[in-house]
């Protein structure tokens, strides 16, 4: 339903339109010449009348706005992607938008796209007179939370600062059920997650950008109780480019996306990211994604060699994944010619090599090689040649630092050049995806998370592993795909195995967060050894379990705490769950796709050993389980 209302001259319009079953409301205002939104679901308040505009080098879209006309529609659309949490979407919403202009007579469109537990919503920028380009300067576009809110948020990084100067790069750790409006100093990345008490959940981000605009984050305002789109801090990229956007016009900005449920269902289920994207080239091929091995995770830079290379090739094949992750310095430690080699050895096992590289040239200090050569276009051109001669699959690029437009069109380049010559493409030390999976078909993941390999150098982070683990699949995993690199079964975080870097959580915690983390190419953490010195049952599940889903169900869970998840693969379901929690969590759980079934359950006993056994399923889909204090089970048909 969409309706428009004639108010007195202080609130003089107000646009209504709801989701396709009614339950999600959306209204805009105009109030002294400001543009307002507020939202509510099943008839309660979850966004209270919130700011709506921008501001750009040629005119002021921010106030004194007058009300010209709206208009409706209706979108759906089908699509499949293999890579994200549901391979085949059904997507309707109503469209509503909304047509301003400013002081200065020139006009401004917001679209919204209302669908059920989603809004999606950008503004359209139309030709200034003679003027056909600008710069979009800054936004006011903001999220004014009820007051009972509590938020789940991770801190955006100073620029410039941790390793080699390659912050800030999405790998923070959060904070759960913090206070509304607590502030950091360099805002909070997307996305973010917020508690509206009793009410229900929301979630924020934003999606389609691509090389032609920033990225943005949140930060918090003088209001308490308001957050709002910020730009990237003009120190990053070691201060090159700019904060703001340049567009030609008429143009648009990316997607602002609000989830919300009344609880965490559709916050785990949505696929806003990737509805209101499209594809911007065709595949140069059909690209393939899976599981891989990779040595640095435990074996470290020592192992950036011919030999202990072929140990991996070798374990990849007899686990049966798809590729082995070359990591940094095989430039210096193997070689160009050696490597041709290596490459030929791993086909001859059916393994395919990906290979890693730094981003950099000017923008940070990280030393390791192959520097230079995917920030230039005529190098990266020419280093892909040769790639694509030598046998390479893809490409794992590192120590990108920032959100600018700038940034942004160098991970566009090497997204578009590589898939010229036919490679897939990672991300590591990187921002958050937004829609990337459907934008750019050879997209193969992002890092952009406290990931595995600070579970190597941080106690801190081991300690607090399984809090983080729980956080993911609502926050940064609900919204793009994330290259974990994890699952690890040794006992010790150490090629010995031994002595130091104890891991703290289970091996059913470990073999659990292969489901809960979800990327369709993902590196594991399974070392040589584990061929021998763990459970036969546990590599059999390391050799079954897919990176590729059909379908993702929330089961049950809250943030922080514990998380449990359903995916399908194909017509087989796999149920995962872990536990952050410093006692065991008793749960009976839903499961109607094993009601009636006998499935396989691997699971911890109260002394933190791992077992798996047989057990049955009622008619009515339910089973009680334990859960362990950092702890994980699986169930699967």
């Amino acid at each position: 339903m969409i309706s428009v209302l004639f108010l007195n001259t202080l609130s003089a319009q107000v646009v209504e339109v709801s989701s396709p079953d009614g339950k999600l409301k959306l209204n805009v205002f105009l109030e002294k010449g400001n543009a307002l939104y507020s939202v509510t679901f099943k008839g309660k308040t979850m966004l209270e009348k919130s700011p709506l505009g921008l501001i750009t080098n040629e005119s002021d879209f921010s106030k004194n706005l007058k009300f010209i006309d709206s208009k409706k529609n209706v979108y759906s659309k089908t699509y499949s992607n293999e890579k994200i949490k549901k391979s085949k979407v059904d997507y309707n919403a109503n469209v509503l938008t909304v047509n301003f202009k400013n002081a200065d007579q020139f006009d401004l469109g917001i679209e919204f796209n209302v669908s059920d537990n989603n809004v999606a919503f950008r503004y359209n920028i139309e030709p200034m007179n003679e003027r056909f380009s600008v710069v979009v300067q800054s936004e006011i576009t903001g999220y004014r939370f009820p007051s009972q809110t509590t938020t789940f948020l991770s801190p955006m990084m100073k620029p410039m600062t941790g390793f080699a100067r390659t912050a800030p790069s999405y790998e923070s750790g959060y904070k759960a059920d913090a206070e509304l409006g607590t502030k950091a100093d360099y805002g909070y990345v997307f996305p973010g997650l917020f508690h509206i008490g009793n009410e229900g959940w929301i979630l924020l981000s934003e999606t389609g950008v691509s090389s032609l605009y920033c990225a943005s984050h949140l930060e918090t305002t003088s209001e308490k109780n308001i957050y709002k789109v910020a730009y990237p801090n003009l120190a990053e990229n070691n201060g090159f480019g700019s904060s703001g956007s340049a567009l030609s016009l008429p143009g648009t900005t990316p997607w602002r996306t609000i989830t919300i449920g009344d609880s965490l269902k559709p916050i785990v289920e949505t696929t806003i990211p990737f509805d209101v994207v499209d594809q911007l080239y065709e595949p140069s091929q059909k690209y393939q994604f899976g599981k891989s091995t990779w040595s640095w995770i435990l074996w470290q830079d020592n192992s950036m060699n011919y030999d202990d290379q072929t140990k991996f090739i070798d374990l990849a094949e007899k686990l049966g994944y798809e590729f082995i992750l070359i990591d940094a310095l095989w430039d210096k430690n193997i070689g160009k010619e050696r490597m041709k080699e290596l490459i030929q050895y791993a086909k001859s096992k059916n393994i395919g090599v990906l290979l890693w590289y730094n981003s950099n040239g000017s923008a940070n200090d990280a030393p390791m090689g192959p520097r230079n050569k995917m920030s230039s276009l005529v190098e990266r051109k020419k280093e892909m040649k040769w790639l694509k001669e030598a046998g390479v699959k893809g490409l794992k690029v590192d120590f990108f630092g920032g959100d600018k437009q700038e940034t942004m069109r160098l991970y566009e380049d090497i997204l578009s050049d590589a898939n010229d010559f036919g490679l897939t493409i990672i991300f590591h030390g990187a921002t958050l995806p937004r829609g990337w999976e459907v934008m750019y078909p050879n997209y193969a993941g992002s890092e952009a998370v406290l990931a595995s390999e600070m579970l190597y150098f941080s106690e801190d982070v081991r300690k607090q592993e399984a809090f983080f683990a729980t956080l993911h699949p609502f926050i940064r995993n609900t919204v793009g795909s994330m290259e974990f690199g994890g699952t690890f079964l040794n006992k010790y975080l150490t090629k010995s195995n031994t002595e130091k870097n104890k891991r703290h959580t289970t091996d059913g915690f470990q073999l659990a967060t292969a489901i809960l983390f979800q990327n369709p190419v993902q590196m594991f953490a399974v070392m040589p050894n584990n061929l021998t010195d763990v459970p036969k049952f546990q590599i059999d599940f390391m050799k079954e379990v897919p990176t590729l889903w059909d379908e993702t169900v929330f089961v049950d869970g809250y943030p922080g705490k514990y998380s449990v998840i359903a995916r399908r693969h194909n017509e087989q379901w796999f149920v995962a769950g872990i536990n952050a929690e410093k006692t065991v969590k008793k749960l009976k759980i839903k499961l109607p796709m094993f009601a009636e079934k006998n499935i396989e359950i691997i699971n911890d006993d109260n002394a933190g050993n791992t077992f798996t056994k047989q057990v049955s399923i009622n008619k009515k889909g339910e089973f009680e389980i334990e859960i362990q204090p950092n702890g994980g089970f699986v169930l699967k048909n």
